[in-house]
């Protein structure tokens, strides 16, 4: 019982972390906008944003206050770098029937 609890604060911990720089949430401006290490770091928690966004209106996927193609490289190496990688990783399962 002990060990799910401990399991379940480290979750919400690091749900918190993962949600504290969420795309579109005005931290980025005409000034300061979001640049090639925002991008990755959007591109990584995109699911996450995705459900946010789901509950809150101003939550985006992608940041518009951003340095243009050096975050947008960013997002896109974070995006098929997380969710390319799993299909490269997965083990082939060869049928009985393409061996015949």
């Amino acid at each position: 019982m002990k060990i799910k609890s401990v399991f379940f604060i480290l979750l919400i911990i690091i749900t918190f972390t993962l949600t504290a720089c969420m795309p579109g949430d005005n931290n980025f401006t005409i000034e300061h906008q979001a640049g090639f290490f925002f991008g990755i770091w959007h591109g990584w928690i995109a699911p996450i944003s995705l459900i946010v966004s789901i509950f809150d209106s101003a939550v985006r996927i992608y940041e518009v206050n951003n340095t243009g193609f050096w975050y947008d490289f960013g997002f896109y190496i974070a995006i098929i770098s997380g969710f390319g990688s799993v299909s490269l990783s997965r083990k082939k399962i060869k049928s009985s029937r393409s061996r015949k």
